[in-house]
């Protein structure tokens, strides 16, 4: 019986300390800071860091960002787990008058989003 506990305990603890590789951030893309997301290497819903330090997502508007998706903070977006765009989550920056940015246009639902 003692012999089994022993056996037990060192499986629990080689096991606990086996590390598995994590899948890399953004697809080995960096990880944008700040209002907009990198132009022409950042995709839709791409980790970034917000101005303001919060974790957000790079998103079709929201920012003065140009032709480059916005970094907009996880706490100014609407998102519906039970549709997958690039492998997370769709989300879209939250606008002023209550409607959602997709690009440059404004939808009333995430429905009406162009997902890709």
């Amino acid at each position: 019986m003692k012999f089994s506990i022993a056996i037990i305990a060192t499986l629990l603890t080689l096991t606990s300390a086996v590390v598995l590789p994590r899948a890399p951030q953004n697809g080995n893309r960096p990880t944008p800071s700040g209002q907009c997301c990198v132009a022409n290497t950042s995709l839709k819903q791409d980790t970034c860091t917000a101005s303001n330090g919060q974790t957000g997502r790079c998103v079709p508007g929201g920012n003065a960002c140009g032709g480059s998706l916005s970094c907009v903070e996880q706490s100014n977006l609407e998102c519906d787990n039970n549709v997958i765009e690039r492998g997370k989550s769709l989300c879209r920056a939250i606008a002023g008058n209550g409607g959602l940015f997709d690009g440059a246009n404004i939808i009333q639902d995430l429905s009406q989003a162009t997902v890709n």
